[in-house]
């Protein structure tokens, strides 16, 4: 017999969705897409299938994210999307309904957390509860929230970037702007446009991200070939772009990330200050990725800031971690 866990933990992203079983640890990691044929309304995949769909389907194939800036836009097909996910993590015959543990961003209002658990019950969970990602992130970033101490926490992940000062298990002080791992890929998209007249699509401007992209300007510069669309002859056309050409393009997106870091640690107690001096400032999130963020941080804050070990899973772990101790976190988790 398969083993069933009776409890779920999903770190419900705009641009990945994780889920956790506790002793197994992350079983899916599949981006945040769903393919929808709009003749009859059908969801046709799910996932990593949808994802290779986007931008390339005919009309009447829509392939989009129903997740927007952390939050759901289109509560049908998020229902149908964490069913998918459920059923993937728990074997599709399970008897048992599970318990579920979403995370959602720090800024949620007490309606778009609303949403989150009902979409999270109508797709097949026996109890679910909604937890802040920053404090799922530090737990699983191995940050003991529960001592006096002050721990700082910067979650950048595709839609949303949440940053949060934790201190005996709860938030201290904490912001969350929509700015993120998307607004970066469109914001390379627009500077392509701008400088080379070519049109790319968000894929190939992640791409150009993770291969070439950094926070601050470096010496030896990478390279790298992109294909679009020539705006003026419409022909398909490629052309190189170095790091630094995407440090100028990605600018602004990251001097909001670095104010909403700046506006928390304005916020916070002097005796917590002293401690994230000490401690420095954790970095977790698949956006946090992006080459020389950390070194970002410290020439703007004068903070250390270090990248937790596997950024990409650390709400995934953090929500696992809640589940096994659920009592101890019962307290941090106002709503059910």
């Amino acid at each position: 017999m398969k083993f069933f866990s009776k409890k779920l933990g999903i770190d419900l992203g705009t641009a990945n969705t994780l889920v956790y079983v506790p002793g197994k640890g992350v079983v899916l990691n599949e981006p945040s897409v769903v393919a929808v044929s709009e003749s009859d309304n059908r969801i046709l995949a799910v996932g990593l299938e949808a994802k290779t769909m986007i931008g390339r389907t005919p009309d009447n194939i829509v392939a989009y994210r129903p997740m927007k800036d952390g939050v759901i836009a289109d509560y049908r097909v998020t229902e149908a999307m964490l069913r998918y996910y459920m059923e993937k993590a728990m074997g599709k015959w399970s008897m048992w309904k599970p318990e579920v543990m979403v995370s959602v961003p720090a800024g949620v209002t007490s309606t778009e957390r609303r949403a989150v658990i009902e979409a999270t019950m109508k797709a097949g969970a026996r109890k679910a509860y909604v937890i802040r990602e920053p404090i799922l992130a530090a737990i699983g970033a191995g940050i003991p929230i529960h001592e006096a101490r002050g721990h700082m926490v910067v979650d950048i992940g595709g839609g949303t970037t949440d940053v949060a000062v934790i201190s005996l298990g709860g938030i201290v002080s904490s912001a969350s702007v929509k700015c993120a791992g998307n607004r970066i890929d469109a914001s390379i998209i627009d500077y392509i446009k701008k400088t080379f007249n070519l049109a790319i699509g968000d894929k190939t401007a992640e791409d150009i991200k993770i291969q070439v992209g950094s926070a601050v300007p470096v010496d030896e510069e990478l390279s790298m070939m992109i294909k679009g669309r020539d705006f003026v002859s419409g022909l398909p056309r490629s052309t190189e772009i170095k790091t630094n050409e995407i440090v100028k393009a990605i600018t602004k997106e990251l001097r909001e990330v670095i104010k909403a870091i700046k506006d928390v640690l304005q916020e916070t107690p002097p005796e917590l200050s002293a401690d994230i001096i000490d401690q420095g400032i954790i970095m977790t999130g698949g956006s946090s990725m992006l080459r020389n963020l950390p070194e970002l941080v410290f020439r703007r804050t004068g903070v250390k800031a270090t990248l937790a070990k596997d950024p990409l899973f650390c709400v995934a772990n953090g929500t696992g971690i809640a589940l096994e101790h659920l009592d101890t976190y019962k307290r941090t988790i106002i709503s059910k």
